[in-house]
C-alpha cells in the first residue's frame, strides 16, 4: 500500500531516517542488516525543507525550482550518501525517498506500515539526554516498532 504523506512504498519494508549525519549512518547499516535478516526491502527516507534541501541542477539565478526539482535535488543526494555508507550492492533492495515534511512527521508516518522504523540517536553523553528530539519523538509516537540505533551503531 502506498502512503499518501509520504509517496512511497513502505508496507512490510525495513524504514530507515537518514539526515546525513554519522548517527545516521549508523542507523542506515543497522538497516541494511535488518532488511536482509528479515528478507524484505529497505526505504531511506530524508525529510527536507527548501532551507535544507541541495540547490537543484536547474537552479539559475531569477528562477525558483519547482518542489518536484527540489526534491530531485535530494533524491540524488541521498542515493550518493546511502551509496558511500553501504556500496552499490548492499544485497537488499533500497528505495530512496525524499519527504516534504519534518523528519517527526515523516517517520512517524512511516511507523503505520513499515515492518520496523530505525533511526539514530542524538547521543549528547549526558544520562537524561540520550536520545534527540527525533528519536524521541517517534518512539513516543509510532504505531509500530521502533529501533533507536546509539551513537556508536552498536
Amino acid at each position: 500500500m502506498v502512503m499518501p504523506e509520504l509517496g512511497a512504498e513502505v508496507d512490510g519494508a525495513v524504514v530507515v531516517g537518514d539526515d546525513g549525519s554519522a548517527e545516521s549512518a549508523h542507523a542506515v547499516r543497522w538497516a541494511v542488516t535488518e532488511a536482509r535478516a528479515h528478507g524484505c526491502p529497505m526505504v531511506v527516507l530524508r525529510a527536507w525543507s527548501l532551507t535544507s534541501a541541495p540547490r537543484p541542477s536547474t537552479w539559475q539565478p531569477g528562477y525558483v525550482p519547482s518542489e518536484d526539482e527540489f526534491a530531485g535535488a535530494v533524491h540524488d543526494q541521498l542515493a550518493d550518501d546511502v551509496r558511500a555508507i553501504v556500496g552499490d550492492d548492499p544485497g537488499v533492495a533500497i528505495s530512496f525517498v525524499p519527504v516534504h515534511a519534518t523528519p517527526d512527521d515523516a517517520l512517524v508516518a512511516a511507523t503505520r506500515q513499515a515492518r520496523l522504523v530505525i533511526v539514530g540517536s542524538h547521543g549528547r553523553h549526558l544520562a537524561r539526554a540520550l536520545l534527540g528530539s527525533t528519536a524521541e519523538h517517534v518512539v513516543r509516537n509510532a504505531h509500530g516498532p521502533v529501533v533507536v540505533v546509539p551513537v556508536t551503531g552498536r
